[in-house]
């Protein structure tokens, strides 16, 4: 059973949740800010929580879980009220269906905001297992059927005769986690999409090109590692051979224990992930509920942190959240300020 990670910064007050209502609108009685989800984004939501802490000792300590993002989006779309999070962080965009099922839910008014940049980092230990990857290399090596086929790969080798001659073996993100579904889209189906095939396949029976190009294998080559990054670097660095896929936050983090892997010859750096030069490249979001803010004591403030602590040189980025473009922070900054909502007639 997945084990979800929490932190209280400083000393998290009890939630007052005794007759309180959950109708939308009605969120009184919960005193500090909650926010769930994705294990990339934790440690930027953590250390806002922390600095907002320090500079505002008066506002409640907010509550930090990591659920992982799919987990994180089905608390916060449960509905409006004390007893669900304020905001979701997610290492994708949010799912059309999850955006309906928040609707249905009565989560009507949902901000968006893209927080920064970070980079689905490949990485061995220290001195390890040194490989050049590609995206078709890496759909190869971890596709349960490559292409529609047996999947027969044992060794690097194998896939690319330029590779070591030793057994596959990645430590990964689970099902629930944005990392995986960036992994998915990101790397495995362009790999898979070098095969004009594909193509022709996606347009014949999408099912089914899903099911060829994301589905990884489960011959225990590639294991899931739970929510838990952390895990996923003990795990390479005990092994040599070993290969890990993280955020590229848990890469810099690390780096006395682990070393990033090349993709088409990129290494997985803040500067090539700013530029997307790094295929791997990927934004982070925070999710808010419009209908808590003025009513959880300190949200408003919560989100105004962010915006403090995200540009290139700030705080966050001595973490390894890489910032976004400059056009992109402005219009973020100003979706805090005037609570813009999204329509999701744009999500996927």
């Amino acid at each position: 059973m997945k084990l979800a990670k929490s932190i209280f910064v400083v000393l998290a007050p009890t939630l007052a949740l005794a007759g309180c209502s959950d109708e939308l609108g009605s969120v009184e009685g919960r005193d500090s800010v909650r926010a769930v989800g994705s294990s990339t984004v934790f440690p930027f939501a953590t250390a806002v929580a922390e600095s907002l802490s320090r500079s505002n000792p008066e506002i409640p300590s907010p509550i930090i879980e990591s659920t992982g993002t799919g987990g994180g989006m089905k608390l916060f779309c449960s509905g409006v009220g004390p007893s669900t999070p304020d905001t979701a962080n997610a290492s994708r965009r949010m799912k059309a269906s999850e955006f309906e099922d928040c609707q249905n839910n009565g989560v009507t008014d949902i901000i968006e905001l893209q927080v920064g940049l970070d980079g689905i980092a490949f990485a061995s230990a220290q001195g390890g297992i040194e490989l050049n990857l590609t995206p078709q290399i890496v759909y190869e090596a971890l596709a349960k059927s490559p292409y529609g086929g047996e999947q027969t790969n044992q060794t690097w080798a194998d896939v690319d005769p330029s590779l070591p001659d030793v057994k596959i073996l990645v430590y990964g993100p689970p099902t629930t986690s944005g990392t995986r579904d960036a992994l998915k889209e990101l790397i495995l189906e362009v790999g898979c999409n070098s095969n004009p095939a594909m193509a022709e396949l996606e347009e014949s029976d999408e099912d089914r090109y899903d099911q060829v190009c994301t589905e990884v294998r489960a011959d225990g080559l590639y294991v899931d590692q739970g929510e838990q990054d952390n895990l996923i670097v003990q795990k390479i660095e005990s092994n040599e051979n070993a290969v890990g896929v993280f955020g590229y936050s848990y890469l810099e983090e690390n780096a006395d224990k682990v070393q990033g892997l090349r993709m088409n010859g990129v290494e997985p750096t803040y500067e090539n992930i700013a530029n997307f030069d790094y295929p791997g490249a990927r934004p982070l979001y925070v999710y808010v509920k419009k209908a808590h803010i003025g009513q959880i004591p300190g949200l408003a403030e919560y989100l105004n942190e962010w915006t403090t602590m995200w540009e290139r040189g700030g705080p966050l980025a001595s973490i390894g959240l890489v910032a976004s473009p400059e056009d992109v922070m402005a219009a973020n900054l100003a979706g805090v300020n005037e609570q813009a909502t999204i329509d999701g007639s744009d999500l996927k």
